[in-house]
């Protein structure tokens, strides 16, 4: 398909397409048959891509290249690939930050995978800030959350692996850890109220 018509089935306005492919978002379209670009599925894939980073999750152009970056990269694993998403969807930490005395509960044989990563680094940050605050994290409550969230994380993951490309696999990872984190939160929020209404007994 040419310009015109991709811009149709897109959605996308052909100005942004344009603006898209010197930017490099996009992949400039075939020319081997025709002396005008010919453009096939992976330029729809990745214009959906694009437009659920920008209007779903709300990123702007440098997040979006990073993410494109990433899944153009033939370097980059999978596993890696997600853990770039979930990193800008979020804006976790790059610099290293000490271990907390109660990762020490959270990571390890039988817990989750001892290895550093930008989502360690920001709950090492949040439960220091916690400290901080006057507010520690209470073992017992972070061992019930640990437990929980790793059912919610052996779900999503799964659901992940299931995409038929990149792109669709970095669109799952954005939506799900953009819309599910705010789910969690708000399911969280219902829990508790329910729990006060009904009492210690209920």
């Amino acid at each position: 398909m040419q310009l015109k018509e991709l811009s149709s089935r897109s959605g996308v306005s052909g100005a942004s397409i344009k603006f898209y492919l010197r930017e490099g978002l996009l992949a400039p379209g075939s020319t081997a048959a025709s002396p005008r670009a010919d453009y096939g599925p992976g330029h729809l894939r990745r214009l959906e891509l694009i437009k659920t980073l920008r209007g779903v999750v709300g990123l702007g152009l440098a997040g979006i290249k990073e993410i494109t970056g990433g899944i153009d990269d033939p370097g980059l694993g999978t596993v890696e690939l997600m853990g770039r998403v979930q990193s800008i969807v979020l804006g976790l930490a790059e610099e290293a930050v000490p271990d907390h005395p109660l990762m020490a509960g959270l990571v390890g044989p039988g817990r989750w995978a001892d290895a550093s990563s930008r989502a360690r680094n920001s709950l090492n940050l949040l439960l220091h800030r916690m400290d901080e605050l006057g507010v520690p994290a209470n073992p017992r409550v972070l061992a019930v959350y640990a437990a929980a969230v790793d059912q919610v994380a052996a779900l999503d993951v799964g659901h992940a692996e299931q995409a038929a490309s990149r792109d669709e696999l970095a669109g799952t990872v954005a939506v799900g850890t953009h819309l599910y984190g705010e789910l969690l939160l708000k399911m969280l929020a219902v829990a508790q109220a329910s729990r006060a209404i009904r009492g210690p007994e209920g």
